[in-house]
Order: C-alpha cells, then structure tokens, then sequence
C-alpha cells in the first residue's frame, strides 16, 4: 500500500515561513499554507453548528495572520508550531461565541449586618 502524501509538509512550511520572515512580507504560498492548515486542522474537531465551525476558523486564520512574525526560523518544527496558533485561535472563537461569565465563582447575597447595599460577592 503506498503512502499518502501530507497536505502540507513541514519542511514546505518552514520554507514559506523562513522566506517570510526575510523578506518581513507573508508571502502569497505561506499566506495559501496557513489557511490550508487552519482549513483541515479544523477536522479533527466536531461543531453541532455549521456556523460556529465557521466562526471558529475565522479566529484561527485570523491568529495565524497576524502572529506569523513570531515563528523562529531556529525552531524546525513550523508545523507544530502554527497549528498551535491555530488551535488556540479556535478556542479563541469558541470563547468568544460561547462566553462563560464568572467561570469558576460563586454569587451570593450579603443578607445580615449594618449595611444595607445588599450587594452581591464573589469568592
């Protein structure tokens, strides 16, 4: 059985991206690449709503677009490197779309004492 090749190479990547960063310009093959690796790392995860999918990959080609500068050519491993970009510009989306208020808090009433401002706390 022959071996199937990648959709995106690692050293293609890290090529596009060395040569980006020289000439301090996203270059058209390096800006197709990242919206390639946004588009199909996407695939690994699962959205009830078509939309949200949508808005997810927005934020994360959104992320890459904006935070290629910040790949090191020293670093071989471009690959890992901007599809954690990507991954975390999903969540970013998600977030956004899905915000939890006060994760993690409890409310409660202030109910005894002097002041009566009746005011609401957290811990």
């Amino acid at each position: 059985m022959a071996k199937t090749k990648n959709y995106l190479n690692n050293k293609d990547l890290h090529d596009a991206m060395s040569e980006s960063k020289n000439l301090d310009k996203l270059t058209t093959t390096a800006e197709k690449m990242l919206i390639l690796l946004a588009e199909r790392a996407i695939n690994r995860m699962s959205y009830v709503n078509k939309d949200d999918r949508d808005d997810c990959l927005q934020f994360a080609i959104l992320d890459l677009l904006k935070y290629w500068r910040g790949f090191n050519p020293v670093y071989p491993n471009a690959f890992a490197y901007f599809t954690e970009i990507a991954k975390r510009g999903y969540a970013k989306g998600w977030n956004k779309i899905h915000p939890q208020k006060y994760k993690g808090t409890i409310s409660m009433s202030r109910t005894s004492g002097d002041d009566d401002s009746g005011g609401i706390y957290s811990i």
